[in-house]
């Protein structure tokens, strides 16, 4: 049995955006796959019917649609003077068309929009989502002249940015003022486009019906900020009118959908427990939303990985019946929702599911099921795996078992995890490192995380769990507003107290923690209140709450919200639960990973924290990762992932090892 090595996720097979043909017979997946060559991602597109099949090898593939049974349809950027022209400033998307069954892929058509999803309606239209720039993307509607001094000014513009809306940057996607995600229907034989929406209103969560006569989405409209509660509309299709069905400001709408003949509304009114509250089930009628079902749980999967790159569906309707994925404890499960309002569980396995698809007369799924990385699976008994793009990754490497243990604090039982170091002696000491999750309102699960499993290979105890604020228990459970750094941060400790109990091999003077996100805001939390860690790193976090109010793409409500204060009339609230407060108290070395496109968590916070440590005498070492944002750990270049995960052992190593 080998240790599992750092560099190793550069074997892994990432699944997404699973999609089954017309009959359901057969399926297409992308996988992705980091190139440490090329410092990025190869994504393909496979085709899964009586076995697992490569279709694609250009390594851009990343999204596709079922066009018929045997074709698929998919954007890509392949001829050099397409790729010209976007470098030089014009927005342009290219499709290609390739049968199922081999040969290459054949250039369809392609349009003078930048498109992000799109849906064929029949031989000759489509229905596509476009990011469109209020002052650029009426580009492909000009003359030559009047578009050739547009992209001149387009040009000169990169020298500056100028922001008059809220938000006007977004994580992953960097400045977006003035842009909107607008419908449009494409006609490949006159190559005309009709636009359904207006320019000023932003689309989301779009459901084509069926008959593929009617498109129901969510929207707002706004020229300075959106509301954050959209309305919800319809477009139908043959006479391109839209119809206000429900207006905005009433309900925060996270999904909208045909349920057969009715309209299914997955929304919450925000008004028990704030932005993080779960959504119920309505029925849309007559203007009204009329509660089908009662709901206290998340609706997705909130189960946390870094072994995963890539998304795709997570419900839709079969047979009368609303088919959705969930998070219940410490896993994703399947669940259904019929018209009566019946919520009944159709699969419970311990695991994520990432994402799902009809297949034959089943259901299947890209999940991480049994501990291991993301396979294909019929959901179906314990899970039928239909893959094995990952089987040869994990061979012979020694994966630590999940030890699970629940314990109990302030009344209420809570759930955690160890993993035992490689070649683990009862008798001898060890280092270990407390890892916590990102959110808050997430979970860790029996599912297979690259870094913890390489910290264990490489002689670490790893300890984790699931405090208050977290995801899969109900909205009180996730409801810690107002409370950061009090009951979530007792809870942390009172786990660290009962690790060290149940395993005495754990050396208590050699810990370690380390968590990003919320888990970063947690690390700079403990370093201000306790000295019980050897080392600590902190990623991209929070410091300072009055700050990120206004430099995070999220902050003007998720601070208000979370912190349940405002920061000119509670400037005092924000404050106390700033970790930057208590900074002078830090004695932890502490280490700080942040990258400079961060949007969520903004570098600024690093360097406010890293910057009190120095001045009070803390060894601290700060690494900000050009051209990274949030998502560094998980979907970051390959070679800033591999550094990323350097300079966190070596930190540990360094003072829970004594290693230099």
């Amino acid at each position: 049995m080998e240790k599992l090595q750092l560099k190793d996720f550069l074997n892994y097979a990432y699944i997404s955006n699973l999609k089954s043909s017309d009959d359901k017979e057969r399926l297409a997946f992308v996988v992705s796959a980091a190139n440490a060559d090329t410092n990025g991602y190869d994504q393909n597109i496979y085709v899964l019917d009586q076995e697992v099949r490569q279709l694609t090898s250009g390594n851009h593939e990343a999204g596709f649609i079922w066009e018929d049974n045997d074709h698929l349809l998919f954007k890509a950027m392949r001829d050099e003077a397409d790729k010209k022209k976007t470098a030089d400033g014009e927005e342009l998307s290219v499709f290609y068309r390739i049968s199922t069954h081999g040969g290459e892929a054949v250039k369809a058509f392609e349009v003078p929009y930048t498109v992000t999803a799109y849906e064929k309606l029949d031989a000759d239209r489509y229905l596509m989502c476009v990011n469109y720039n209020l002052n650029y993307s009426m580009m492909a509607e000009l003359n030559d002249e009047e578009k050739q001094k547009l992209l001149k000014q387009k040009k000169a513009d990169q020298a500056v940015e100028v922001v008059d809306e809220l938000p006007f940057y977004f994580n992953g996607a960097g400045f977006i003022n003035k842009t909107r995600s607008r419908l449009m229907l494409y006609s490949v034989s006159d190559q005309s486009v009709k636009w359904l929406t207006p320019l000023h209103m932003d689309v989301s969560g779009i459901n084509l019906h069926p008959q593929k006569n009617k498109v129901l989405f969510s929207a707002v409209t706004y020229l300075v900020q959106p509301n954050l509660q959209a309305g919800i509309y319809c477009i139908d299709l043959n006479d391109q009118t839209m119809e206000e069905l429900y207006p905005e400001g009433r309900h925060d709408i996270a999904q909208v959908c045909f349920f057969d003949d009715e309209i299914l509304v997955l929304a919450a009114g925000n008004d028990r427990y704030g932005l993080n509250e779960n959504p119920e089930f309505y029925l849309l009628k007559e203007g009204n939303l009329e509660l089908l079902a009662h709901n206290e749980d998340a609706v997705g999967s909130s189960v946390g990985s870094d072994c995963r790159y890539g998304g795709g569906k997570m419900s839709f309707v079969k047979n009368g019946k609303f088919y959705f994925v969930t998070t219940r404890r410490n896993a994703s499960h399947l669940y259904s929702l019929d018209h009566e309002g019946n919520i009944e569980p159709v699969f419970t396995e311990e695991g994520s599911l990432d994402c799902i698809a009809e297949y034959k007369d089943g259901i299947a799924a890209a999940a991480m099921l049994q501990g291991k990385l993301q396979e294909v699976y019929m959901l179906k008994d314990a899970g039928i795996q239909l893959s094995a793009l990952n089987e040869k990754a994990l061979k012979d490497k020694y994966v630590a078992d999940y030890e699970k243990i629940t314990f109990e604090n302030d009344g209420i039982d809570l759930d955690g995890w160890v993993l035992k170091p490689y070649d683990y002696d009862p008798n001898k000491k060890y280092p270990a490192i407390l890892d916590i999750h990102g959110g808050p309102k997430t979970v860790y699960g029996e599912v297979f995380y690259h870094e913890m499993q390489v910290w264990a290979s490489e002689g670490y105890f790893v300890f984790f769990m699931n405090p208050r604020g977290g995801d899969g228990r109900g909205n009180a459970f996730a409801d810690i507003r107002g409370k950061y750094g009090t009951i979530d941060y007792d809870d942390l400790m009172k786990f660290t107290d009962v690790v060290l109990e149940k395993y005495p091999a754990i050396d208590p003077a050699r810990l370690g923690e380390t968590g990003g996100s919320y888990g970063g805001f947690m690390s700079n939390w403990i370093i201000g209140h306790t000295d019980r860690f050897a080392a600590v790193a902190s990623q991209r976090s929070i410091a300072n709450w009055v700050g990120f109010n206004g430099t995070s793409d999220i902050g003007p409500h998720f601070s208000k919200d979370q912190c349940a204060g405002d920061v000119w009339e509670d400037m005092e609230k924000l404050w106390w639960h700033s970790p930057l407060k208590y900074a002078d108290k830090a004695k932890t070395p502490t280490l700080f990973i942040h990258s400079d496109e961060d949007y969520r968590c903004p570098i600024s916070e690093g360097y406010q924290m890293a910057s009190a440590l120095m001045q009070h005498g803390v060894p601290t070492r700060l690494v900000v990762f050009h051209g990274e944002n949030h998502e560094l750990s998980r979907g970051g270049k390959p070679l800033n992932r591999i550094r990323r995960l350097e300079e966190i052992t070596n930190w540990m190593d360094k003072y829970c090892k004594g290693s230099e």
